[in-house]
């Protein structure tokens, strides 16, 4: 034990978004039940770098007794975190489809058909190469947006490849990491971030324009912010993502 700097977190201001997960480095903090934790004191070198993405400053450098930084065992750490993402789950609905139609024009008014043209679209088993995403307009999505908008089909997904993802429920760095990797990889078109108004759903926009950031990428961005009683806040473009603070 040694009187160090260390990572305080005040639960009390935590809005469980997950930004700090994705600045964090030393995969030092998760999400649980809501709120950012410290999964072990060995694993957080007191730099600070997970506090600037906090909206609500519910993270603070105290300097009190601690467990001291162990670099190798955070470095082993990272490690297996990721090598845990990567893994496959080996399920048959995972397998990558892209079953994009010609569709009649006089075929039925708006939302009596599905727009979805491929699969899957659960961030974590969408594959980070898949080849429907060259050329493609992605609309990363969170969750509840599908069960709050009305005419989700016609007004946001028509013309796109669907991501869909929860920042408040998954894991954040887990997020940065797949989606930086999916931007450099492919040549998507745009990105349109669809969120609910509510504070840790905006977790999901911030990790995308992080990962963007990341790709080096120049590939315009908007963003839909959704009230929880399904009318449209805001829409549009957002500022350019170089202008962002670096991961």
């Amino acid at each position: 034990m040694a009187i160090r700097n260390i990572i305080h977190i005040d639960e009390d201001k935590c809005n469980g978004c997950g930004n700090c997960v994705v600045d964090c480095a030393e995969a030092a903090l998760q999400i649980v039940n809501g709120k950012a934790k410290l999964v072990k004191e060995i694993y957080c070198d007191g730099l600070g770098a997970c506090m600037g993405g906090c909206p609500t400053g519910a993270l603070t450098i105290v300097r009190r007794e601690s467990e001291i930084f162990d670099e190798a065992a955070t470095e082993k750490h990272v490690h297996e975190v990721r090598k845990k993402k990567e893994e496959p789950c080996g399920c048959p609905g995972t397998r990558t489809v892209d079953f994009e139609e010609k569709r009649p024009a006089s075929q039925a008014v708006a939302d009596a058909r599905p727009e979805l043209t491929n699969w899957p679209i659960q961030l974590k088993l969408v594959a980070t190469a898949a080849p429907y995403f060259a050329g493609a307009d992605l609309l990363l999505a969170a969750d509840c947006t599908a069960f709050s908008v009305a005419n989700i089909h016609s007004r946001f997904i028509k013309g796109k490849k669907v991501v869909i993802a929860c920042p408040k429920l998954d894991d954040a760095q887990f997020y940065y990491e797949k989606l930086s990797e999916m931007f450099r990889q492919n040549t998507i078109k745009s990105v349109t971030v669809l969120r609910m108004e509510v504070p840790c759903c905006g977790g999901l926009a911030y990790v995308v324009r992080q990962a963007l950031q990341a790709s080096k990428k120049d590939i315009p961005y908007s963003e839909v912010v959704i009230g929880i009683k399904g009318d449209v806040l805001n829409e549009g473009m957002s500022p350019l993502v170089p202008k962002l603070q670096a991961v």
